[in-house]
């Protein structure tokens, strides 16, 4: 029996686009692809803050647009009087937060609990409303959809949650855009031989050790040309003394996304000691271009690595300096990686995630 599924697409109109804000565009494009293929489609209502583009969402017989501004609280105000107001037989979040009063089944997905691992990367006001709001959020909904097998175990050890209201829902990764890379070193000020490392610049991420590792090895190996390339911003906390004794060391600043395939490929191999992830986006993009992995074994990432990487203890500078010395003398190995990666890499398509996501609303949606 067809249903009546309410989305919160709020965050895919915002301005700036973090991991979360792609999350709900990507899963809410694939979830009205995937209901138009339906023999019994469902109504899919998508409710928005600010006005979208018409061509944000793919048009659909089965899907209504609410545009429904509201300054502040929206969530909280506006949306929770649209559903009182419409009565879907399920309300979908795909971010966190659900109303605090509202009727009816729901599904949410949460990310991750980084701020409570990390809560000195958080502003006291913020992190108290992350834990707030996800702790309610948790209790209040009928499913959980979590982005990975940790964030099950954190919600079940922080919030005690029980593991039958939980599902591990992957999200798809695309493959980076193509292109041959001539231009990054002259953009960029890099070197055509180089590691890379992309993300935020900040404690979380584990950059300190890393600049120290890889200087570790460049003192070792004096004669290699190969460089440290940091793409992405400088983050909360982020220290430039971080860099006061690293050699060859390049720190690009936020890249432009059309650049990002392109630095994958080029690269010599991808970084990735970060301390927490809820899922670990850069390492699947590295995958699907054929680039070798070097990431932690720490929070989500043995689960998206597997054994198409080397796993090392974040926390364990040697460890590190031994896996880059590891990777770049054995070719041998670079190319049992890069077979592995294309394989781990394809199973993580937005397709799974939204049969996967429509699956559990309608288990939500009859219990």
């Amino acid at each position: 029996m067809p249903l009546h599924i309410a989305i919160d697409a709020s965050r895919t109109t915002v301005a700036r686009v973090t991991g979360t804000e792609h999350y709900a565009l990507r899963l809410i494009e694939s979830l009205i692809h995937l209901n138009d293929s339906l023999t019994h489609p469902h109504q899919l209502s998508l409710y928005f803050r600010d006005a979208p583009a018409s061509d944000l969402f793919p048009q659909s017989e089965h899907v209504t647009t609410h545009v429904i501004p509201f300054p502040r609280v929206w969530t909280h105000i506006r949306f929770a009087a649209a559903l009182y107001q419409h009565h879907p037989d399920v309300t979908f979040v795909p971010a966190h937060t659900l109303p605090f009063v509202f009727s009816g089944r729901s599904v949410v997905t949460i990310h991750d609990l980084g701020y409570l691992h990390f809560p000195e990367a958080h502003p006291f006001r913020q992190r108290t409303y992350l834990d707030m709001t996800t702790r309610y959020s948790a209790r209040r909904a009928s499913l959980i959809l979590a982005d990975s097998q940790a964030t099950v175990d954190d919600l079940a050890t922080f919030y005690n949650v029980p593991q039958s209201k939980m599902r591990v829902v992957y999200p798809g990764v695309e493959v980076p855009s193509p292109g041959e890379g001539l231009h990054l070193s002259a953009k960029y000020n890099i070197p055509s031989s180089y590691l890379v490392f992309i993300g935020t610049l900040q404690p979380r991420k584990n950059i300190e050790r890393l600049i120290h590792a890889f200087t570790h090895w460049k003192r070792s190996n004096p004669d290699s040309e190969l460089g440290l390339v940091l793409a992405g911003g400088k983050g909360w906390l982020f220290d430039e003394a971080w860099l006061a004794d690293a050699e060859d060391v390049y720190l690009t600043g936020y890249i432009d996304e059309a650049d990002k395939g392109p630095l994958l490929r080029r690269a010599v191999a991808i970084v990735f000691p970060s301390l927490f992830e809820g899922f670990g986006f850069p390492v699947v993009e590295a995958m699907h271009v054929g680039t070798p992995v070097i990431a932690s074994n720490t929070s989500s990432l043995p689960e998206l690595v597997a054994d198409a990487g080397l796993q090392v203890d974040p926390l364990d500078e040697d460890a590190l300096v031994g896996a880059i010395d590891l990777i770049v003398s054995r070719a041998d190995l670079r190319q049992s990686l890069r077979e592995k990666g294309f394989r781990q890499a394809a199973k993580f398509t937005w397709a799974q995630t939204a049969q996967q996501t429509l699956d559990a609303l309608v288990t939500a949606a009859s219990t």
